[in-house]
């Protein structure tokens, strides 16, 4: 169902495009912006991808609870620790039975300057449990 949204997004969106430069010559024709999406279909698009739309007070409490497993993980950077969480949230969108990948990916997502190599698996799995329960719980 989402691939069908997305798919119809994607091609109202050529089919918005087309319609614009119909009628006129190719020296006439003059480059258009590709519609844009409202708020509504950008979260639609954004969910089918597996990326949540997420509100502040949901990113707080995921570096909030990253932040109990191990200071380092956000490092005092909040906003990037949001982002890598939503993209984990894809990554369990994307495996959704896979547990040994998404725990792989989130050890090496959540790098940081005194872990460069990534976090340890046990580390990882708690990170998933983070994201999961605070920015994808619908995943």
């Amino acid at each position: 169902m989402r691939t069908t949204a997305t798919v119809a997004l994607i091609a109202a969106g050529l089919l918005a495009t087309l319609t614009a430069c119909s009628g006129e010559s190719p020296t006439e024709a003059k480059p258009s912006a590709p519609p844009s999406l409202t708020a509504e279909q950008r979260a639609s698009v954004l969910a089918a991808a597996g990326i949540p739309a997420t509100t502040p007070e949901q990113e707080a409490a995921f570096v909030a609870e990253l932040n109990t497993i191990d200071r380092d993980i956000a490092h005092g950077k909040a906003d990037k620790a949001a982002s890598r969480g939503r993209t984990q949230c894809q990554t369990i969108h994307n495996w959704p039975k896979d547990k040994a990948k998404q725990a792989d990916l989130a050890r090496q997502r959540f790098t940081s300057p005194t872990h460069p190599e990534g976090r340890t698996l046990k580390t990882a799995e708690k990170i998933n449990a983070a994201a999961h329960k605070h920015l994808c719980p619908d995943f």
